[in-house]
C-alpha cells in the first residue's frame, strides 16, 4: 500500500491544502496521508513557531479520513530538509508519493539533493487549471529519474497562506479560506496581527 506525504509550513493551513490532501488520497489510492509540518525551513522564513503551525494543522486536518500529522521535522534538530523527511519516510512506510503543488515542483531543482530526494520517495505534482505544464517539463527534463514524477489534476482553488495572513492583519474575514477550527485558533491566539 501506498502512503502520502504532505509537507509545508501551514501557517496557517487553509481550505487549498485540504482539497489537495483530498485530491491526493484520490488520485494514489493512498492507504494513508501523513500530514507533516515543517521545522526550521532552510528556504524561507515562516512566521509562526513550530508549536503553533502545529496545533494549526492538527484543527485544520482533525477527522479527515486516512490524514494522520507527524511530529518529525519538529522533533528533530537542524534545518528541515525534504531529504531527510524522505529518507524516514520511506524507512517507516516503504512506498511513499510526496505531494507537491506545480510551484514547488517548479523550483525542485533548488532543494537539497532532488534526485536524492526521489531516489526515497515518488513525487505527486498536483496541477491546478491553467498552469504552464512547460515550466515543469524543463525541470522534469533534467532529472535523473523523471519516471518518478506523476502529474495530477487538482481543481482551481485560489488561496494562499500569505492570503489568509493579509487578510486577518486587514481585520478581513478568513472563514471562506480556512476551516472553521483554524479561524478559531487564529481569533484565539492573536495570530498574524500587525505588532
Amino acid at each position: 500500500m501506498t502512503t502520502g506525504l504532505l509537507g509545508g509550513a501551514f501557517d496557517p493551513p487553509h481550505n487549498g491544502h485540504l482539497a489537495l490532501a483530498a485530491a491526493a488520497i484520490r488520485h494514489f489510492e493512498l492507504e494513508r496521508l501523513v500530514v507533516v509540518v515543517t521545522g526550521r525551513a532552510p528556504h524561507k522564513t515562516v512566521e509562526t513557531d513550530p508549536e503553533t503551525r502545529f496545533r494549526l494543522a492538527e484543527a485544520a486536518f482533525r477527522g479527515r479520513p486516512g490524514v494522520e500529522l507527524s511530529r518529525v521535522e519538529l522533533d528533530r534538530a537542524g534545518p528541515s530538509y525534504t531529504l531527510d523527511t524522505a529518507r524516514w519516510a520511506q524507512a517507516r512506510y516503504g512506498d511513499v508519493v510526496f505531494v507537491v503543488g506545480a510551484d514547488e515542483f517548479a523550483s525542485f531543482l533548488s532543494w537539497h539533493e532532488p534526485d536524492g530526494v526521489l531516489g526515497h520517495v515518488r513525487l505527486g505534482v498536483a496541477m491546478r487549471p491553467g498552469y504552464p505544464r512547460e515550466r515543469l517539463e524543463a525541470v522534469l527534463g533534467l532529472l535523473a529519474r523523471p519516471e518518478r514524477v506523476e502529474l495530477f489534476a487538482i481543481p482551481a482553488l485560489p488561496v494562499s497562506s500569505s492570503d489568509v495572513r493579509e487578510r486577518v492583519r486587514r481585520g478581513e474575514a478568513i472563514g471562506d479560506l480556512v476551516p472553521p477550527e483554524v479561524v478559531w485558533l487564529v481569533e484565539d491566539q492573536r495570530l498574524y496581527r500587525p505588532s
